[in-house]
């Protein structure tokens, strides 16, 4: 059975496989984290234990549990190139002096890093991340909603969440989702993500869902927003033809996002 309780070394060594892109060496990890060899095997072994990583001949992956979403520090990890893509796409829709929400999802938490040159916006989230990146920069106004942590999202949910986010006009909500279907709508992994997005995107003034290419058709347990609030979908790759039918008949606009070369 999987645990959310990371002791602090453990989260270290989560967050520098994810910037390793979600699996490394032993010896490589020991490096970046400048300790020993011991160290990183007995972090590994706890890891392991916990299902947060998979041992490989030779070094560790991030574990991604079957069916479900993952949480939020194994998801940093995945389609990294394909998400900073779309971020970038959608940080062209931000302009200063707005009133911005942010969800929770890995794909926003890239936005956040093309965001320096914007200032005096007024950023609600409910992601713990997000909130600390952004704090103190460019006259910029964050509030983090209080409520219930959930570690496998790492953001906060539940009534007072909501209550919160409720009380703010948003000029602009950004989502990453778990799943986009021509049948179904938004879908999420996570309930009470899933009622965040309804809630928000139905107050504001305009909704961009940020999502790579694998999300398209994939199902998922939970409806979020009504598709006829999003008005924009940002992907790195078109969308099947079935997808793209039902975006233009709920009124949602599509922009591709194209990853640098490298």
């Amino acid at each position: 059975m999987r645990s959310d309780r990371i002791n602090h070394r453990g989260l270290e060594l989560l967050q520098a496989l994810e910037r390793l892109g979600g699996s490394a060496r032993s010896s490589d990890l020991a490096e970046v984290l400048e300790v020993s060899g011991e160290t990183v095997r007995r972090t590994i072994a706890a890891l392991t234990e916990s299902g947060h990583v998979r041992r490989v001949h030779g070094g560790v992956l991030l574990s991604r549990p079957e069916g479900e979403g993952g949480d939020f520090v194994s998801r940093l990890g995945e389609h990294a190139r394909e998400k900073r893509a779309v971020a970038h796409r959608v940080a062209e829709e931000i302009e200063d002096g707005m009133t911005l929400f942010l969800d929770v999802s890995t794909t926003t938490s890239f936005v956040v890093e093309c965001l320096g040159r914007l200032s005096h916006l007024t950023v609600v989230t409910n992601a713990l991340g997000i909130g600390q990146a952004l704090a103190n920069r460019n006259d910029n106004r964050v509030h983090l909603l209080g409520g219930e942590v959930f570690g496998r999202e790492n953001g906060t949910f539940g009534a007072l969440t909501q209550a919160q986010a409720a009380r703010f006009a948003y000029d602009l909500a950004v989502f990453g989702v778990d799943g986009v279907s021509s049948e179904q709508g938004y879908l999420y992994f996570s309930e009470p993500e899933a009622a965040m997005a309804e809630l928000v995107a139905g107050m504001a003034g305009r909704v961009i869902v940020g999502v790579t290419q694998d999300k398209f058709q994939r199902s998922a347990p939970y409806k979020g927003m009504a598709p006829r609030d999003v008005d924009l979908v940002v992907a790195d790759a078109e969308a099947p033809v079935s997808v793209a039918l039902q975006l233009a008949n709920w009124g949602t606009g599509f922009a591709r996002a194209f990853a640098p070369q490298s």
